[in-house]
Parts: C-alpha cells; sequence; structure tokens
C-alpha cells in the first residue's frame, strides 16, 4: 500500500471516527439577548462573578459534573485556564453560563492540548473511547439521518438540540476520552502505524458485512459518489464501520484507533 492510500485510509477514520468534534467545534451558541454591545471590558469583579456562575453551572448538572471534577483532578492547570477563559468570555460579551457549550469547549480545548496522550492508553482504554464514540452515533442515526451523514463527514450542522436531548451519551464520550489520555499518560504504551495487512482486512470485512463499493470508498478514501449516497445508506455505512473496526483482531484495531488519535489531534 502506497504512502498515498495510507493516509488516505487513515484520514477516513477520521470522518466517521474523530470528526465528531468537529461538530462540536462549530455548534452554534444561542445568541443572548443580554449580550453587550457597548464595547465596555468586563471587570475584574464581573469576571469573578460570572467564574462562580460559571462553576455553579457545571457543578449543578449531574451529567457533565463529574468530567470537570476529574479534568480539574487530572489536569488542574488545564482547567483553572479553561474556566478563567470562559468566565472572561462570557463576561465580556455578557452571557449567562450554558452547561452544553462550557462542556463543549472544556472537552474540545482538552483535545487539543492533551488528546495524543490517549494514542499511548492500554487497550481497554482505547476500545471504550471509540466503543462511546460509536454509542454516540447510532443514537444520532436513529435521531435525524441527515444530522447523522453531516456528523459522519465532519459538517457544522445544527447538533445544539441533539445535544440537549442525549447529555449522558455526549458526557461518556468526552470523560472515555479524558480517561484514555490519564491512561495514556501514565502507561506510554508505544504502538506501530497500521499495516497494509490491517487495512486490507478492514475492507473485506466491510464487504462482507454488505456495504456497497461506493459506501466503502466513501469511507475508506473520502470520495464522493455521483449520485451521492442517500442519506440512510451512508448513515449505516458509518455505524457498520464502527461496528466492524471495533470487531477487527485486538491488535489491528488498537493499532487503527492509536493511529487514528495521533492523526485527529495533529490535524
Amino acid at each position: 500500500m502506497n504512502t498515498l492510500r495510507l493516509a488516505l485510509l487513515s484520514l477516513a477514520a477520521l470522518v466517521a471516527i474523530i470528526l465528531g468534534w468537529t461538530f462540536l467545534h462549530n455548534a452554534p451558541r444561542e445568541p443572548d439577548s443580554s449580550a453587550r454591545t457597548d464595547g465596555r471590558r468586563a471587570s475584574p469583579q464581573e469576571v469573578a462573578a460570572m467564574r462562580r456562575a460559571i462553576e455553579r453551572t457545571v457543578a449543578g448538572e449531574p451529567d457533565y459534573a463529574g468530567f470537570f471534577d476529574e479534568l480539574k483532578a487530572a489536569f488542574p492547570a488545564e482547567y483553572e485556564a479553561f474556566i478563567a477563559r470562559a468566565a472572561e468570555g462570557s463576561a465580556e460579551a455578557g452571557e449567562g453560563a450554558n452547561a452544553d457549550a462550557l462542556m463543549i469547549d472544556a472537552a474540545r480545548g482538552l483535545r487539543r492540548s492533551h488528546g495524543i496522550l490517549a494514542a499511548s492508553a492500554d487497550g481497554p482504554a482505547l476500545d471504550h473511547y471509540f466503543d462511546a464514540k460509536l454509542a454516540f452515533l447510532r443514537a444520532l442515526a436513529g435521531a435525524d439521518k441527515a444530522l447523522c451523514v453531516d456528523f459522519l463527514s465532519g459538517g457544522n450542522g445544527d447538533f445544539v438540540a441533539f445535544l440537549r436531548a442525549h447529555r449522558p451519551l455526549f458526557a461518556a464520550m468526552a470523560a472515555a476520552g479524558l480517561d484514555a489520555i490519564n491512561d495514556g499518560r501514565a502507561k506510554r504504551i508505544k504502538r506501530e502505524a497500521p499495516t497494509d495487512e490491517d487495512f486490507h482486512t478492514l475492507e473485506n470485512a466491510l464487504r462482507a458485512q454488505g456495504l456497497s463499493n461506493a459506501a466503502i470508498e466513501a469511507l475508506l478514501d473520502g470520495k464522493a459518489t455521483i449520485p451521492p449516497l442517500e442519506d440512510g445508506e451512508m448513515c449505516q455505512a458509518g455505524e457498520v464501520y464502527l461496528q466492524t473496526l471495533a470487531a477487527l483482531p485486538d491488535a489491528a484495531r488498537r493499532r487503527i484507533y492509536g493511529f487514528a488519535v495521533q492523526l485527529a489531534v495533529r490535524s
């Protein structure tokens, strides 16, 4: 397998596994009618008050509180910097504390700063991380096929309502990522890159699951089909892809998982 083919296949893993973070980055926040328009800088007292409001908000949300507690314990400097940025930004904009937006921003920031460590996690921690992503995708597939396809392609659709209705799944996905990062920091496991045989095994397994050539090419090479696959077929293909990847032999699966984590952080 040449380098280009390997790159394409590796990036395809991001499409179905990692690019869910892209939609989190692009998820729109609700406009706040109280947003400041006078350009005045927030005072230290206003920032301090907003910080207290933010910490009350995250502590009072049962689905998210555990993630923030673990973040604070594992990465105190990261937690402190996040809370300070969030407090200053919200105070400057005149916005209230929003638990979903805060969770999105915290998970995204952690992935950017420490996400590479998850590639060095032990096998079970990596498996759990990607299992949580699959569970999130399954819920999305059952709720809105078009939104599911947007998630698979790394689009910036309106996921806000979906997140509100599926906070436990979102929290579980973020917590599994944090657990993998902590595990990787502790164990520092070195893995080889995926082999040609790994990807060949994956492609054959996808065919055995009944995926069409067009769907496989869309997933593994990022090719746009003409005409485009219907939302239902593409969404199902993404789900089958993650299920099939999860069923690969341990060594091959975890090589692909680790490599996908590395690419996601570096992209």
